[in-house]
């Protein structure tokens, strides 16, 4: 179960699905359909994505799902896990991770697909699919490397290794570590810094920074870049933004 809470341009998704908030195949595809609902309402500009209780952010899949073999149910969980994170990682609001206890398997993998991570400080992260037989399918080969390393992601996942919030904080696995309990208070607080920016101006600037991710040639990236610039000047946040920095006061955004 995932529920969805809305606090003016900020909605909170808290995973609850105890005792480790796993996900199911509802769960990933009520997922996905938040998303794109949330996708299609202009007034929420953040996303902050929690677990209920405070010692699972997600525990990731129930491995008794998988326990009598059955391939049909294992690839309808691929297709959703796939699903439901590529469409977190593409959401249009900025998407926040407030990891507030053990991150595994999917459960990072659902960390992972945000655009910032909050942790903390008892929180546990892995990777430890090949220990049961199996291996990451919600894009965590994948993304894991791009934060991290190549090294640091195969130590995760080649050697099952859990890393603490400090040494996820070293190797760029998280941006930020606070004290316990204070996950979702720091989210917020990053969620509240995004809403004094221009919203058009944002959402162009996660697609830009996600063309690298995707292998885009840098010329190409670059082209589009300058192209997205000059298409901000078509909106009323360019000249409202411009105006405001030079009246020293708090521009208006009205996301157009």
């Amino acid at each position: 179960m995932i529920e969805c809470t809305i606090d003016g341009q900020i909605a909170r998704l808290t995973l609850a699905n105890p005792p480790a908030n796993t996900f199911t195949a509802e769960g990933l595809l009520r997922l996905t359909t938040l998303i794109d609902e949330l996708n299609r309402d202009a007034g929420i500009l953040a996303i902050i994505m929690t677990g209920q209780g405070g010692k699972f952010f997600s525990g990731g899949a129930d491995l008794k799902l998988f326990a009598d073999g059955d391939k049909a149910r294992a690839r309808l969980m691929a297709q959703r896990f796939g699903l439901a994170f590529e469409a977190l990682q593409n959401a249009r609001p900025v998407v926040i991770a407030a990891i507030n206890g053990y991150a595994m398997g999917g459960g990072l993998e659902c960390a992972l697909a945000c655009d910032f991570r909050v942790a903390d400080e008892r929180a546990t992260m892995a990777l430890p699919e090949p220990a049961v037989g199996l291996l990451p399918c919600g894009g965590g080969t994948q993304t894991l490397p791009w934060l991290v390393g190549e090294a640091w992601a195969k130590r995760m996942i080649l050697t099952n290794e859990r890393v603490d919030a400090p040494t996820a904080l070293r190797i760029g696995l998280v941006e930020q570590v606070v004290g316990a309990g204070e996950a979702g208070t720091a989210a917020t607080a990053l969620a509240e810094r995004v809403l004094g920016l221009s919203p058009r101006a944002v959402g162009f600037c996660k697609e830009l920074i996600h063309e690298a991710r995707r292998g885009t040639p840098r010329h190409a990236a670059l082209v589009r870049e300058r192209e997205l610039f000059v298409d901000l000047f078509d909106g009323a946040d360019q000249r409202e933004g411009v105006g405001a920095f030079l009246e020293k006061r708090k521009p208006r955004w009205t996301n157009a």
